[in-house]
């Protein structure tokens, strides 16, 4: 029981009010964190949805869609992922760099058999948090172990990530010619001219096919000139290959870049992704490899990825890595893949095709051969942002500000009244 002298010291003590207790909290860690942009391609989807146009169109997304518009689950996928469900597996952590037999055949499968790297056992491999994540852990095994200078050259434009992902390593991205707005096609002579005026031992990063936005590819031809232009500079190649199969659907013909650099002698890295060639994109199923010059390299660059990897997420998942193990392992699920992915192909083909014949049909005074030039997924149409302003005000047809859309949104249905926005916009 209190005294009577202690309740009034009690009383008599400054009492805190409740405006200071606000003024307290309100001085918060994160009080002077700033608001960040929105994210580009949400916005796309946020306008698209409060849309109220029945036959409003989205070709901002960049994942396959089928002819009806829907997402697409492989059947070649759904078998596997039963095969590896019946198998009663256990959920046991993988190791740091993954599932053995899935990054084995993702090496495979990108640097083909005839490899002499992959024969020789020179190449390194670990598995990644898809293709955003084995470009990560590239970007800060060049920051820390690399002997040139820490900047890395990304084509103009390049995917949106690139630059976020390779800053955030620590690297310093710079940038090259590649697409021409003229042409609406590759700068080839920029590129190369860039790539010559690098300093000595430059990082050059180079998309291995249906680059992304612009789905301009270099020729077989050009790639041998920009492998030459590499080698004089003693420059280090790092590709970034989303799209094998998917570009052309033909899995060795997408993988020409990388394994001509090989042939030349370069000793490349090389950051691939199966979210798009397998539709695995919540998986997140991704490598990062590199090319090493001894089997005793190779050993030491593993081990440095280990530590590099161990404090990042320590091991990656290991459902997705089981799922495309067992399409690439399976010599009859791997053709049925492949011919998957073909389909898949082909319908972006015939997308293109199909827009182009449209707008010609419609009259459209423009050039429009470059929508069948490009490859892959996303198609650079050459409109304006006040163009793209119109499409979606005026048209309900919704994509990025560059001019960039997924040929993965057209589809038969919706093709003609695309072509008939995109020539009302144009004139």
């Amino acid at each position: 029981m209190l005294t009577r002298t202690a309740l009034q010291r009690a009383a008599a003590a400054p009492r805190i009010t409740l405006t200071g207790k606000q003024a307290a909290r309100a001085a918060s860690a994160w009080s002077q964190v700033p608001q960040g942009p929105p994210d580009a391609i949400l916005g796309i989807t946020e306008a698209f949805k409060k849309d109220s146009n029945p036959k409003k169109i989205n070709l901002g997304v960049g994942a396959y869609r089928d002819d009806a518009g829907k997402p697409y689950v492989l059947p070649s996928v759904q078998q596997a992922e039963q095969t590896v469900v019946q198998k009663n597996l256990d959920k046991e952590y993988a190791g740091i760099t993954g599932v053995p037999d899935f990054t084995k055949a993702a090496a495979l499968l990108a640097y083909g058999p005839d490899s002499a790297p992959l024969k020789e056992n020179r190449i390194c491999i670990t598995q990644s948090i898809s293709g955003t994540g084995a470009l990560r852990i590239g970007g800060a095994f060049l920051q820390r172990f690399y002997p040139g200078a820490k900047a890395i050259y990304i084509p103009t434009p390049s995917w949106a990530n690139h630059k976020a992902v390779f800053t955030d390593s620590g690297l310093e991205v710079k940038q090259y010619r590649y697409y021409n707005k003229d042409t609406i096609g590759l700068d080839f002579d920029g590129m190369v001219e860039d790539i010559k005026k690098m300093p000595k031992g430059s990082i050059v990063l180079l998309h291995a096919c249906a680059h992304n936005p612009t789905g301009v590819d270099p020729t077989e031809a050009q790639w041998k000139a920009i492998s030459d232009a590499v080698k004089e500079g003693k420059h280090y190649p790092f590709f970034d290959m989303a799209y094998q199969g998917f570009a052309s659907g033909d899995a060795n013909k997408d993988a020409f870049a990388l394994r001509y650099f090989l042939k030349e002698g370069h000793l490349p890295c090389l950051a691939q992704s199966f979210a798009k060639n397998m539709g695995l994109y919540g998986e997140r199923v991704g490598a990062f490899s590199i090319v090493t010059a001894s089997e005793e390299e190779k050993a030491r660059v593993d081990s440095q990825l280990k530590i590099l990897v161990r404090p990042l997420y320590s091991n990656p998942p290991v459902h997705g890595a089981r799922i495309a193990s067992t399409i690439l392992n399976d010599a009859s699920l791997n053709r049925q893949w492949l011919g998957e992915v073909k389909g898949m192909a082909d319908r972006i083909i015939q997308m293109r095709a199909l827009l182009k014949e449209n707008l010609e049909k419609l009259g459209s005074k423009h050039q429009w051969n470059h929508i069948t030039d490009q490859i892959g997924m996303f198609a650079y149409t050459g409109l304006s942002a006040e163009q793209m302003t119109k499409l979606a005000e005026e048209h309900s047809v919704y994509a990025t500000k560059d001019g960039r859309i997924s040929v993965a949104g057209i589809t038969t249905e919706n093709v003609g009244r695309l072509a008939e926005a995109i020539y009302k916009v144009t004139g």
